[in-house]
């Protein structure tokens, strides 16, 4: 196994479920077209809040890449 080079990109999944269904709806759309994507990190977690209740999620990710030879 060789060594890889890696791209990251910045996104922001939105969900009115949780921040785990934003970062999985980021991720679906993302893999829409972008390759080779191996791994996340949240960056950022934030909601809206409405009558006192989380109405909506937003998680930022960093997204990786490998870059094909």
């Amino acid at each position: 196994m060789g060594s890889h080079i890696y791209k990251k990109v910045e996104l922001v999944g939105t969900s009115s479920e949780s921040s785990d269904k934003a970062v999985e709806n980021a991720l679906e759309h993302a893999a829409k077209s972008i390759r080779n994507m191996d791994w996340f990190e949240v960056v950022e977690t934030r909601g809206h809040v409405v009558d006192g209740k989380v109405a909506h999620w937003q998680v930022v990710i960093k997204v990786g890449f490998r870059l094909e030879d």
